[in-house]
């Protein structure tokens, strides 16, 4: 009766220990899934913004309508009306390049 229980016993340890070596050789392959689809969402993001390749000619106006009073020493500012700005201009970012022999941009 103790010998079968022994078995039994050994039985289970190497069942878990099949499992658990199934599981450490399946992980190179869940985690080269996982940076793949890392990879893939990263690509369908699109190009990166590069400052260095980004030119901006702007015009910023900003108008508004205030007094200012001063008053047993205390300062007021009263905005009369609304401020209003504005941006006017053109901006610009240099379009990314592929194949054999080309800049990284064009227009280098």
């Amino acid at each position: 009766m103790l010998n079968r229980k022994g078995q039994s016993t050994l039985e289970y340890a190497i069942v878990v220990a099949i499992i658990v070596g199934g599981l450490l050789a399946m992980q190179f392959y869940v985690k080269r899934g996982w940076e793949g689809k890392l990879k893939a969402a990263g690509d369908n993001m699109g190009e990166q913004f590069e400052p260095a390749k980004y030119t901006a000619t702007l015009t910023s106006t900003s108008n508004s309508d205030a007094h200012q009073s001063e008053a047993g020493g205390v300062a007021t500012t009263t905005l009369n009306a609304d401020s209003v700005s504005s941006k006017t201009g053109q901006e610009a970012l240099a379009t990314w390049t592929t194949g054999a022999g080309a800049d990284l941009y064009e227009g280098q």
